[in-house]
């Protein structure tokens, strides 16, 4: 007896292991690991993914249910992706269902069944017919049919369908609650030519359209749209109808491959010769993929050293050696150039995936990587799961953003998942930075100073800019000074002035507020009433588009206050700058000024990125204004002068990380500006010029910021010289939170001091901070108190620890509804 033994779609603690269940005599070729099944669990039917197939059940083989059906002709997890699915729930303490279905397109997450039907122009061999009696008869006879029904129905055919469906002459159409999840197009299958000319024959000279049809047909003999051939032969879908009705031609509805780039065209592009600083970074790189050494690399390079140049190139290695390559975005608004550079050098050979295309689209991105078509996947944080078995690169470009960090479960980071992917496959893992994280800088130069860090990457570094174009002089404006001058305006005067310029030579500029909306709160001057948000504990920012108040957090929204709704004053007035009212500055300041604001605000349609950078490089725009979507990876060619308005605005965040943040940004949107013929130059405005962090990006010193913030953190043991994890408690009740996080703290804290690393001298290896109120206390009518545990060495003790004392507060946290997240190395600390 064949035993599967599957993980259950219930994402609870509770029931966070695998369970065995008989397979069917039917079903025994069709399962395998990484198969989704359907299987009976606690009276319902329920989806679950295969994690092994034993020798023999844990229980009693008489106690064991079957396998009630399998809804994958082939598995969608491979062997390899369901062992990194175990290792993402050990390492950041979530369930192993959350893990793997974190894998699957969105597609496959529904109620699903699935049809096999031959493909166009399939033709069947008499090895064909030999390998599976009987069943080419039934699929030309009866096609689609339902694949639980073939697998009962010829249950010895599994191989030849697996086979058939990956050399393309099977198709698989799967049903999602009764919707068809594929796209369909009535397809026009021509007949062999011996019909089509004696259909000719039989056409009546009176019937031109019809003949046309025919000949359009018999030179171009491979099947076609529909609507596509009537457009081709001049004609409408009414005359081929015709033709189909006499059984001249057959038309059938086909599956179309949704190609988020179908629209798009891309340029060719050949290798570049590389300096003699890319040569050498490239170097080291292309030696571990040759090699298939799993290591790990920093590229350190300034903005517009060139670093793309060597991800392709070190691609083009991957593919010569017959492996594939994962290249990871931070931001979605990069995701449209990038996938340009790499389409216009690999072509049909990329595959997108990223959160704003369509589910039907990102399916047929999965499948094309799945079934070998495609082997460079670009795309966001999730793509790091993309269906390869050869990987032999992965690049993480902007390697320092935190948007690889995902925060709703399972909390994993791609750079070390990316890590974890190529120690299985030998694979090179670039991670590339102008201004890399602490954590990689950190491990990269200086293993040996107590750096705590799982990953140890070589450091690669490229100084310079290509063709020596220098990095843009940065000019500091001090917003106090500019008020005592009278200034009150939102742009300094040496701003206005630099903008003033680039109008009238014709250049390009980019303006960055990291805030979006118009005012970022509403006050009244009567009697300091703040607009609040009533179900989280956050200002509401005023939208003027939509004239109304919006809560970023939860989505509450409300009408603009005509009067104070606490002392009905007419004194009502909106504070603060969002880059709406920079949009509507700009318009009064530069009279005719073409903008193009980019926010989450004006982005939020499909496609919207692309448009708007579009037209900024095809300079139907004379500035790009955004938040820190416009800060990364961009590279227009006329774009000479970057300002920064409120450069100070995150400094004071509680967070540690808020200084290194803010660096980035400056440093990152700095390096828009003169990236090609044209000097550029940068402008930072701020009520701190004398911090750190901005000081340091005015010199574009990356190295002399990363040396004193290291220092920091070292004294305060804070990553890269220790290690977190946040531990948040969420309900309505404050008293309960705070005894459920007493307890939480108080058994951590005995667990540490009985193995001996509680209250070290010097820096404890092991303590417990809290529970203390989240810096956002309250968030949709729930409160939030946050335990953090700071830890050094080892994650092992710290990971069971946590996961121990988990689940014996569990009981009494479930009976009251509390809410726990568990994030391990937070990103986000509010």
């Amino acid at each position: 007896m064949k035993v599967a033994r599957v993980i259950v779609d219930v994402p609870s603690r509770d029931t966070d292991r695998p369970f065995d269940y008989r397979i069917p005599e039917h079903l025994a070729r069709w399962i395998d690991i990484g198969s989704r099944v359907a299987v009976p669990f606690g009276g319902r039917l329920l989806q679950g993914i295969v994690v092994a197939v034993p020798d023999r059940a844990e229980v009693d083989p008489g106690r064991l249910k079957p396998v009630e059906d399998v809804l994958d002709s082939l598995p969608p997890l491979s062997a390899e992706l369901v062992e990194l699915g175990e290792w993402i729930s050990r390492r950041w303490l979530c369930p192993l269902t959350v893990a793997l279905q974190a894998m699957l397109p969105a597609a496959l997450k529904g109620k699903t069944e699935k049809y096999i039907a031959p493909m166009p122009g399939t033709r069947w061999t008499e090895a064909d017919r030999a390998a599976a009696p009987g069943l080419v008869e039934a699929l030309e006879r009866q096609a689609p049919l339902k694949l639980t029904a073939l697998a009962k129905q010829f249950p010895d055919a599994a191989d030849a369908i697996k086979r058939w469906l990956k050399q393309g002459k099977l198709g698989e159409r799967q049903k999602v609650e009764d919707r068809l999840s594929v796209k369909t197009v009535l397809t026009v299958v021509p007949p062999d030519e011996r019909r089509l000319r004696e259909a000719l024959a039989h056409i009546p000279g009176r019937a031109a359209k019809q003949r046309e049809v025919l000949e359009y047909l018999l030179a171009h003999p491979e099947p076609i749209a529909q609507q596509k051939l009537a457009d081709a032969a001049g004609t409408n879908v009414s005359v081929i109808r015709a033709l189909a009705d006499k059984g001249y031609v057959a038309v059938e509805a086909v599956e179309a491959n949704r190609d988020p780039c179908a629209d798009r065209t891309f340029a060719p592009s050949s290798p570049m010769t590389l300096t003699e600083a890319q040569a050498a970074a490239f170097e080291p790189i292309a030696r571990a993929i040759d090699e298939e050494r799993s290591e790990v690399f920093l590229l350190h390079g300034v903005t517009g050293s060139g670093k793309t140049e060597i991800y392709l190139q070190a691609i083009q290695r991957c593919l010569t050696l017959n492996k594939e390559a994962i290249v990871l975005v931070p931001e979605i608004a990069l995701t449209p150039q990038m996938v340009e550079r790499f389409k216009s050098r690999f072509g049909d050979l990329v595959a997108v995936l990223h959160s704003r295309l369509s589910n039907g689209e990102r399916y047929d991105e999965w499948r094309k990587i799945r079934d070998g078509s495609a082997r460079v996947a670009v795309g966001a944080r999730s793509a790091i799961f993309a269906p390869f078995e050869n990987i032999g690169l992965i690049v993480i470009d902007e390697e320092h953003e935190s948007s690889y960090k995902q925060e709703e479960s399972p909390k994993y980071h791609a750079r070390d998942v990316a890590a974890e992917r190529a120690r299985k496959h030998g694979a090179a893992v670039v991670l590339g930075s102008a201004t890399p994280s602490m954590e990689s800088y950190g491990a990269a130069k200086y293993p040996g100073s107590g750096v705590e860090a799982d990953l140890r990457p070589v450091y690669v570094a490229l100084p310079e800019r290509v063709a020596a174009r220098p990095l843009p002089p940065v000019s500091i404006v001090d917003m106090r000074e500019e008020l005592r001058l009278g200034n009150r305006a939102m742009f300094s005067n040496l701003l206005k002035e630099k903008l003033e310029d680039r109008l009238d030579k014709g250049e390009q500029t980019v303006l960055l507020l990291n805030r979006r909306g118009y005012s970022t709160f509403v006050m009244c001057r009567s009697c300091g009433y703040t607009a609040q948000c009533p179900h989280c504990d956050i200002a509401l920012t005023y939208h003027r588009g939509s004239r109304n108040l919006r809560c970023h957090y939860c989505g509450y929204a409300e009408r603009e206050p005509e009067e104070c709704p606490s002392c009905q004053s007419r004194h009502i007035r909106f504070f603060g700058t969002g880059t709406q009212k920079v949009e509507e500055a700009l318009a009064l300041a530069f009279p005719g000024v073409r903008v193009i604001r980019m926010d989450v605000d004006t982005t939020s349609e499909k496609g919207s990125h692309e448009k708007w950078l579009t037209a900024f490089r095809e300079r139907k725009a004379d500035v790009l204004l955004g938040t820190q979507m416009v800060a990364k990876g961009l590279d227009f060619p006329y774009v000479t002068l970057v300002g920064v308005l409120a450069a100070d605005s995150a400094l004071r965040l509680p967070d540690f990380r808020a200084p290194e943040r803010t660096f980035q940004l400056l440093t990152q949107v700095a390096g828009r500006a003169g990236r090609h013929e044209l000097p550029g130059e940068v402008v930072i405005q701020t009520y701190e010029p004398e911090h750190a962090s901005i000081a340091a990006a005015r010199r574009h010193d990356y190295g002399g910021f990363a040396l004193e913030e290291l220092r920091h953190r070292r004294m305060m043991a804070y990553p890269p010289y220790g290690r977190l994890i946040a531990v948040t408690f969420s309900h309505e009740q404050v008293p309960l939170l705070m005894s459920l996080g007493e307890t939480f703290a108080s058994k951590m804290r005995a667990r540490a001091e009985s193995a001996g690393l509680a209250g070290a001298a010097g820096l404890p290896a092991f303590e417990v901070l809290g529970p203390v109120a989240s810096p956002i206390p309250r968030l949709k009518d729930r409160y939030r108190f946050q335990c953090m545990v700071k830890y050094r060495g080892a994650d092992a003790d710290a990971h069971a620890w946590t996961a121990e004392t988990l689940r014996e507060i569990a009981d009494p946290a479930k009976k009251h509804g509390v809410q726990i997240s568990v994030d391990v190395d937070p990103q986000m600390m509010l």
